[in-house]
């Protein structure tokens, strides 16, 4: 077998042992210590995160994925540990202040998640406007996806409505919504800044929003195994672990950081092709887009995603339901007014951001 082949499923194990650890550490610490224990190792985590994505942008070696292992676990002894006893002052100020930073932080992910989503929407807008000239063959098969994705959407929306409408506010917010939502995609299609593919990938944001509205995160968890004490026996302890996971992982929570981490990949990739030149060929000038500030931007966020990943982890569990619901009607209607921003200050003579817009 050659070495490359060893080392890279090394490499690719240990990638994928730290999302498992971080995606369990960070609840199992909330579930059977406390909010400020999950702080601590949340902002311990965070620090590490930092550092490794510091040195794997000034030395880059593929041995920093490998290393940093052992470093999870340690961190999580070191927090169990801290809280075994009275619990060190300063620690206690740091995760109280790491706790008020993220809850400050809620703006700004919302912002991200409805900026990012509304740009992989528009960049799907592009590329299905681009295969639509390649043939009827894929003008078809896109117009039989976009009535699929308004049709799901439709039904993902009636199946959460018992649940996103339950007080008046919320089903007046829901109904402006959509309200808002059909409005905006008939003068988008009259003023020829849109199509359906766009408009399509829109009404699955909006229908995943309402759905995460209405979803209680009590209902995915049973009672019965929301803490188990954790016996020094070995086997007890396993039987715990596994307990924990099946039962206990907040699924709503995993949904909505998976969804926001892969919108925030796409975009991150998209950025560099923003504000490209008429003359610019598909590649940019001279060989590519690496000077553009877009895609250092680019370049730094993809370093640094671990660290992002255990911020909109720790931010999303730190949220009580309530505070996600709200949030959740901010994001909707964020990216609403985005958008119809968006089809109202374009032109229909720029034909180089707009070129996939509907003819």
């Amino acid at each position: 077998m050659a070495p490359w082949f060893v080392w890279s499923a090394l490499t690719s194990t240990a990638k994928l042992s730290t999302v498992l650890q971080i995606l369990i550490y960070l609840p199992l610490t909330l579930s059977t210590l406390s909010t400020s224990a999950f702080l601590l190792l949340s902002l311990l985590l965070f620090l590490h995160s930092l550092i490794h994505g510091s040195l794997a942008l000034l030395w880059g070696s593929s041995a920093l994925s490998v290393m940093q292992v052992p470093m999870h676990p340690f961190l999580l002894l070191v927090c169990f540990n801290a809280f075994s006893q009275a619990i060190n002052p300063w620690l206690a100020f740091g995760a109280s202040w790491w706790g008020k930073i993220l809850k400050w932080s809620s703006p700004g992910f919302i912002v991200m998640e409805g900026m990012s989503s509304l740009l992989v929407a528009q960049k799907l807008g592009q590329v299905g406007k681009e295969l639509v000239g390649e043939g009827e063959s894929y003008q078809f098969g896109l117009l039989i996806g976009a009535a699929a994705a308004y049709v799901t959407s439709a039904w993902w929306v009636i199946v959460a409505f018992p649940a996103a409408a339950s007080s008046p506010l919320t089903s007046t917010l829901l109904g402006a919504a959509l309200t808002a939502f059909i409005f905006l995609t008939c003068i988008g299609f009259v003023m020829r800044r849109t199509n359906v593919i766009e408009s399509a990938c829109l009404a699955l944001f909006l229908s995943y929003n309402i759905w995460l509205c209405g979803v209680d995160q009590k209902s995915y968890v049973d009672p019965a195994y929301s803490y188990v004490p954790l016996l020094p026996n070995i086997i007890p302890h396993l039987q715990t672990l596994v307990v924990f996971i099946t039962n206990t992982l907040p699924k709503p929570v995993l949904i909505a950081l998976l969804y926001r981490l892969v919108v925030l990949h796409f975009a991150s990739h998209i950025l560099p092709t923003i504000g490209a030149d008429s003359w610019e060929a598909e590649a940019g000038v001279d060989d590519g887009w690496d000077e553009r500030p877009t895609s250092k931007l680019t370049h730094i966020l993809l370093t640094y995603r671990q660290s992002i990943f255990v911020t909109v982890y720790s931010h999303l569990l730190l949220l009580d339901h309530p505070s996600q619901i709200w949030w959740r009607w901010m994001n909707i209607f964020f990216t609403l007014v985005i958008w119809s921003i968006e089809l109202l200050v374009s032109s229909d003579e720029d034909a180089v951001t707009k070129e996939w817009k509907v003819e």
